[in-house]
């Protein structure tokens, strides 16, 4: 996307801490410079925000991804759009590339809160007038809010640099049957054929997994894992079993790297040839680890998908340009 000079000040940009980095990208995109907004934490941990600009009439959108730390990250969030909502901003847009509690969409047994719902309302009760995400773990999670959702996805960007690769005998392959609809995107973009691994999640919070069986050839291919999130890294075991059932190399295409815990050990120690991710969550050198990583701007996409709803234009049109063919 060219760089568009906004030359109607009524957008406005703030930007949280989670990851200033990617808000200035998408300022510098747009044109408009962030809000000057000054954010501190209390020694007692609370949260303080001033806007150092007049909100009043303006279509405020806050950029702010509830990554780890994702209570503190939330939070800010919350307060960010209750200082705006205060000083009587026309619309307020929480642009959140990774939604925490997104893994929390239902009840797998007795007693268990739907976490990601109960968020959805935090932030409608806050004040936000919309919300803009990136790749939610279910597509359904859209039915949470009471308010406009937007659901962007990462797979044409991830897409792209893979078929820029050109990688030789590829094969999409999705870890699990919950995957299989995202994976058939990729297929439709890169114009490959699919696999499907089968496997289990057992114990509280299906901690615990198990791999079945691999549907599908990937004997002798390239194998391009796909999924939304790698966290603890648990997705890297089905590096390992393909290597064993024949594939000559792995990549990983997935969107959001949160990458905590045992993650970047198990990202060394894997046979993985390279992890592609998108800068929905911050990763910051330390993370690399050796070239292993590469990590791809959604700042793009944001920046377009904020402009269109800035001109009340279409935002599914971004991506059926893409010839990215819905539902997501």
């Amino acid at each position: 996307m060219a760089t568009t000079k906004t030359s109607n000040h009524q957008l406005k940009l703030i930007c949280g801490r989670a990851n200033s980095e990617l808000g200035k990208e998408i300022g510098e995109i747009l044109g408009v410079k962030p809000c000057k907004v000054q954010i501190h934490t209390f020694p007692d941990s609370e949260i303080h925000v001033q806007v150092e600009e007049s909100l009043r009439g303006k279509d405020i959108f806050i950029i702010q991804s509830t990554c780890p730390p994702v209570n503190e990250n939330l939070m800010e969030l919350l307060i960010i759009i209750d200082a705006c909502k205060r000083a009587s901003a026309r619309q307020i847009s929480a642009v959140i590339p990774y939604y925490g509690y997104a893994r929390q969409d239902h009840k797998s047994t007795g007693r268990e809160p739907i976490s990601a719902k109960l968020v959805a309302d935090l932030i409608a009760m806050a004040g936000a007038n919309r919300v803009v995400s990136v790749d939610l773990h279910a597509v359904s999670m859209q039915g949470f809010f009471n308010i406009p959702m937007d659901h962007l996805t990462a797979v044409p960007t991830l897409a792209r640099y893979i078929k820029s690769k050109d990688i030789k005998d590829a094969v999409i392959v999705s870890p699990d049957v919950g995957r299989t609809k995202v994976a058939e995107k990729y297929t439709d973009i890169l114009h490959l054929p699919l696999a499907i691994m089968t496997k289990r999640r057992e114990g509280v919070g299906g901690k615990q997994l198990r791999y079945f069986d691999i549907v599908g050839d990937v004997k002798g291919k390239s194998a391009i894992v796909i999924d939304d999130i790698i966290a603890s890294g648990s997705i890297l075991q089905s590096a390992e079993i393909l290597i064993n059932a024949g594939a000559k190399e792995v990549y990983l295409s997935i969107t959001h790297p949160i990458l905590v815990g045992h993650a970047l050990n198990l990202i060394r120690s894997s046979p993985i040839k390279e992890l592609i991710v998108t800068d929905t969550v911050p990763v910051p050198r330390e993370k690399m680890i050796d070239r292993k990583v590469r990590v791809l701007s959604i700042a793009p996409l944001l920046a377009k998908s904020i402009w269109n709803i800035y001109r009340n234009k279409s935002v599914s049109k971004l991506l059926q340009e893409e010839k990215f063919k819905f539902p997501v």
